[in-house]
């Protein structure tokens, strides 16, 4: 492509300090280095690990910072090692990526890589311990490897997942995330075991997802709990056949799913 090689200018969202409006700037964005790719981001989702790390909770405040990682994506070029993507492959961005070398990445049980595994402290790229972002020379730090409220990130090609590109980018965009992140909770680690009674806190993106995972593992009962009842026709479609609103009952709510 026209630009591989060349700094990108495009526009991103930067929070400049904790808490306060991100603002719409135009930042440059490097090329990518050696096993980093650059990648054109079309569709992104917010979620609420964005929201806690831009109020500075549970870390060491990093700033100027772009947020975000649960995102769809075009491959625009790729830096020098790079074999298994190519400029135009659509992609969905892995905040906690595969190295594919080590203990972890080989283990059935074990997602944690030694290299790339989730580090929101880190605010630049690993290869070469510097930012591909800048505003007039100044960079603008990562967040968890991939950034994508920006037109343009660049990110570990470890981070990056090539997906079929019919899938609809603004809908598997929550596969970088939410998605995954409810499945994986239900069928990696819950592991239901089939016919039994699971009980899911929560119905947004993550919960529907995770009643999804113990409705493919063989749950016979699965009781969808949330505040908000407008939720429960939709979770019905992900395998919920039982509903709790704790704001109807003065019990506990484990005490209420226990005796349904």
């Amino acid at each position: 492509m026209a630009t591989a090689g060349k700094v990108i200018k495009c526009k991103a969202a930067v929070a400049w300090e904790a808490g306060k409006p991100l603002s719409m700037e135009e930042v440059e964005v490097a090329p990518p280095q050696a096993m980093e790719v650059r990648v054109k981001i079309l569709f992104t989702s917010l979620c609420h690990t964005d929201v806690y790390f831009w109020e500075a909770k549970g870390q060491t405040p990093m700033f100027p910072r772009i947020f975000g990682h649960e995102a769809g994506g075009i491959v625009e070029s790729v830096g020098e090692g790079v074999t298994e993507l190519a400029p135009g492959d659509h992609v969905l961005p892995v905040f906690t990526g595969e190295c594919k070398e080590c203990p972890h990445c080989k283990s059935a049980e074990s997602n944690m890589c030694d290299l790339l595994r989730i580090n929101t402290d880190r605010g630049v790229m690993i290869g070469d311990g510097k930012s591909r972002f800048s505003i007039d020379g100044k960079p603008i730090y990562h967040f968890v490897g991939t950034s994508t409220f920006s037109e343009y990130t660049v990110m570990h090609v470890g981070c990056v997942a090539k997906i079929n590109p019919e899938a609809p980018l603004d809908k598997v965009c929550v596969l970088s995330c939410g998605i995954s992140t409810g499945l994986g909770a239900s069928i990696n680690v819950a592991k239901p075991p089939k016919g039994s009674t699971v009980a899911i806190f929560g119905l947004g993106a993550v919960g529907l997802a995770a009643a999804e995972g113990a409705r493919i593992a063989g749950a016979s009962r699965i009781i969808g709990v949330d505040l908000n009842a407008s939720r429960f026709e939709e979770a019905r479609k992900f395998g919920c056949t039982e509903f709790v609103n704790p704001k109807d009952h003065t019990k506990p709510v484990q005490q209420v799913c226990f005796f349904l």
